[in-house]
């Protein structure tokens, strides 16, 4: 095994999850990961702490981005306005890897602590969004209340969007935001969008 590993941690993500629609997470062990990718063992530790932060591992750019998003919205942007910025550029992000992210919630929805550990990571994304709002002087209960309705938002155009038929994945072969890629189909951010107006609709008819 030479030194030089290219995109080690791309290789290791894709075997890891190759192996889990195969066989299922609790059956695969890292040793089959590591073989999987043509890498060691050790190579793989040097990137996951477990075999669960494969699928886990974006999640901390994932919140970089929603956060930075949030923080650079119009200074007039209400909480809600500053979420649905910060949604946005989520969707868009995801929208990219639609395969990747069917195939990876087929693993979690098949797995208890999978599962548990998605709750954690979206609760997580909802703390760092308040914290956001109130980097920009919403009020703490405001600020709170805004980040979970958006992570709500979040979870069931997530929901929806995974759910559907098949879609094609990157730039060139991706619908343009809005529009549907196939017969009933609709994109991520239309979904957040969709999702956004909804809970605006329900709001006000409280």
């Amino acid at each position: 095994m030479g030194r030089w590993e290219p995109n080690a941690r791309g290789r290791l993500e894709r075997a890891a999850l190759d192996l889990y629609v195969e066989r299922g997470f609790e059956r695969t062990s890292v040793a089959e990961i590591a073989e999987r990718a043509g890498l060691t063992e050790r190579t793989f530790f040097r990137h996951f702490a477990d075999k669960r932060e494969v699928l886990f591992g974006g999640s901390a750019l994932l919140q970089e981005g929603m956060v930075d998003a949030a923080t650079r919205a119009p200074g007039s942007a209400t909480p809600m306005e500053a979420v649905a910025v910060a949604l946005a550029a989520a969707a868009a992000v995801l929208q990219e890897r639609g395969t990747h992210a069917r195939r990876r919630q087929s693993v979690i929805d098949a797995n208890t602590e999978l599962q548990e550990r998605e709750l954690i990571k979206l609760a997580s994304l909802a703390t760092a969004l308040a914290d956001a709002l109130r980097q920009r002087g919403v009020a703490d209960a405001p600020a709170s209340l805004a980040a979970e309705a958006g992570i709500a938002v979040f979870k069931i155009a997530f929901r929806r969007w995974v759910d559907q038929p098949e879609q094609a994945d990157g730039p060139e072969q991706a619908a343009e935001p809005g529009q549907a890629d196939g017969p009933g189909v609709k994109d991520f951010p239309q979904l957040v969008e969709e999702s956004l107006a909804g809970l605006k609709a329900v709001t006000a008819g409280a």
